[in-house]
């Protein structure tokens, strides 16, 4: 089988919507060529690194490339991607070069893609994500594996708004929290809340792809007695209270659903949000401080923003 290859030059600003832009477009798939992992200190035992080719990156940002069924791929879809990664400019995202490319790949050449770039990663004190085929064995009695097979799902847990989510979630779930997780896309964090102890866990998306691909990942990891994915907007038509609402979307949405979060959550329950540019950094805060979240803590990865609030 032939696909095509959408590739785009961003930014990393960038990296997260655009791969939703080409998830929802029906991406089959997304491969994310970040040239700082060239120079990003990579922590873990010897089994979970590996070297990188610098040949395989670019120079400078990020190659996004999304793979698409030839006889699915039509011009219309190309445009409709174009357009809508231009329109992430309304939202002051920077899409840098945003130069696309399309080419002809056969199925063989884009299977070894993903395992050319998927390694396991060690991305909590005791979580690694590792691809389903490296059969990869926790190196401890205390470590955490969620096993995903890139195939299924947009997002492997390696972006530093993911890492932050995932070390918020480390540090507050203590066993038992009911949790809701909005905009799941791979399932990645609301996996990692069961794995850490979750009693119950919502994953909500709007997308119908990212919900199966979230489901898929659910029950491969054998986490569905715990987790309900659910095709949902945000957090309309919700109302079952929870300890923790965790949010790795856009700045602006964030915003938009602080409230609804507020109302939500259970005395003293959590707001963990992420996915957050540093330049809308105060204005996020400035919301959760507006219906009365306290600020635990500020976690910051490269030019990446975290809040954890607590209702008060």
């Amino acid at each position: 089988m032939k696909w095509i290859e959408f590739g785009v030059h961003t930014t990393q600003e960038a990296v997260e919507p655009i791969s939703n832009i080409l998830h929802e477009a029906g991406a089959s798939g997304v491969v994310i060529e970040d040239s700082d992992d060239l120079q990003k200190d990579w922590h873990g035992t010897e089994d979970e690194i590996f070297e990188l080719s610098a040949e395989d990156y670019p120079e400078e940002g990020v190659l996004v490339k999304a793979y698409f069924p030839i006889n699915s791929f039509a011009k219309e879809t190309a445009e409709g991607v174009k357009q809508s990664i231009n329109d992430l400019l309304l939202h002051n995202i920077d899409i840098g070069r945003n130069e696309v490319t399309l080419t002809e790949v056969h199925e063989e050449d884009w299977a070894e893609a993903w395992k050319k770039y998927y390694k396991p990663v060690k991305v909590t004190q005791s979580l690694t994500i590792a691809p389903s085929w490296e059969n990869y064995k926790p190196v401890s009695s205390d470590e955490h594996v969620i096993e995903l097979d890139p195939g299924m799902a947009f997002g492997t847990g390696t972006h530093p708004s993911t890492i932050l989510c995932l070390q918020a979630l480390e540090q507050i779930i203590k066993g038992g929290e009911s949790v809701i997780d909005v905009g799941t896309g791979s399932g990645i964090l609301s996996i990692a809340a069961a794995k850490f102890g979750a009693e119950k866990v919502h994953a909500l998306d709007l997308d119908s792809t990212a919900v199966e691909s979230a489901q898929a990942n659910v029950s491969f990891n054998r986490t569905d007695h715990i987790i309900d994915v659910k095709q949902n907007n945000l957090l309309d038509s919700t109302h079952e209270p929870a300890d923790v609402i965790v949010a790795n979307i856009l700045a602006d949405i964030i915003i938009r659903m602080t409230e609804e979060a507020y109302h939500l959550l259970n005395a003293g329950g959590y707001f963990i949000t992420s996915g957050i540019i540093s330049g809308k950094k105060e204005e996020v805060k400035e919301k959760l401080l507006k219906h009365n979240f306290v600020i635990q803590e500020t976690i910051e990865m490269e030019d990446w923003v975290a809040f954890v609030a607590q209702k008060n």
